[in-house]
């Protein structure tokens, strides 16, 4: 093993980190992870990256990349062994960071924001449907195959369904319902989620993703 790698600070339910994940996965990237706790954020993290938000990557050179979306471009401009970054539907993918993500929020977290949650959840039901839509014309969001589109969406999605896991199954979404089961029972996102202790300083390195 060389220590010359990118360090990724993640977390392991993060949504944003588990797309960067999987974009390291899909392009065979291999990094030194530390996996953190949020309320306990390490002063390595804190010192290259202020904002305290995960994910984090940090090359050997010393730069950092602060944004999911961008550690995934990182990373399939290296490798794109299945072309991800011609599966990308710049739209949808605002429309999940944005609105869909801000609903998510509170309806999961209403106490956290003070919200109404059958109100945030209807907002979210209306994004989902035409999700859902876009699901009768391929088997994925932006092609027949999985693509960038899907694995910086799925996590969001995912994260609002086990919200309340019956009430979105009853849902007249069979496509959606059919494409979130099938990214979630793939080897890609198994290898994407595995559990970490999390890390100290003096900690040996973790590697995760090629050879990991």
């Amino acid at each position: 093993m060389t220590s010359d790698l990118p360090i990724l600070y993640s977390f392991r339910r993060c949504p944003y980190a588990m797309r960067a994940r999987l974009a390291l996965l899909a392009s065979g990237t291999q990094v030194e992870i530390r996996e953190i706790v949020l309320r306990n954020k390490p002063a390595a993290m804190l010192q290259a990256s202020p904002k305290g938000t995960v994910p984090v990557l940090v090359l050997p050179d010393g730069r950092v990349i602060e944004q999911s979306l961008e550690i995934m471009d990182w990373a399939l401009a290296r490798n794109d062994p299945e072309g991800w970054a011609d599966k990308r539907d710049t739209d949808l993918i605002a429309l999940n960071d944005g609105p869909f993500k801000h609903h998510l929020d509170r309806y999961k977290y209403p106490e956290r924001h003070g919200s109404d949650p059958v109100e945030h959840r209807q907002s979210g039901y209306e994004i989902l449907s035409l999700l859902n839509k876009k699901l009768t014309i391929n088997d994925n969001l932006s092609d027949v195959v999985r693509g960038l589109t899907d694995a910086a969406i799925m996590p969001f999605v995912r994260q609002f369904a086990a919200t309340d896991a019956a009430w979105f199954d009853a849902q007249p979404w069979p496509q959606l319902q059919h494409w979130l089961a099938l990214h979630v029972a793939s080897d890609l996102f198994a290898a994407a989620m595995v559990r970490l202790a999390p890390w100290q300083p003096g900690d040996a390195p973790v590697y995760f993703g090629a050879d990991g």
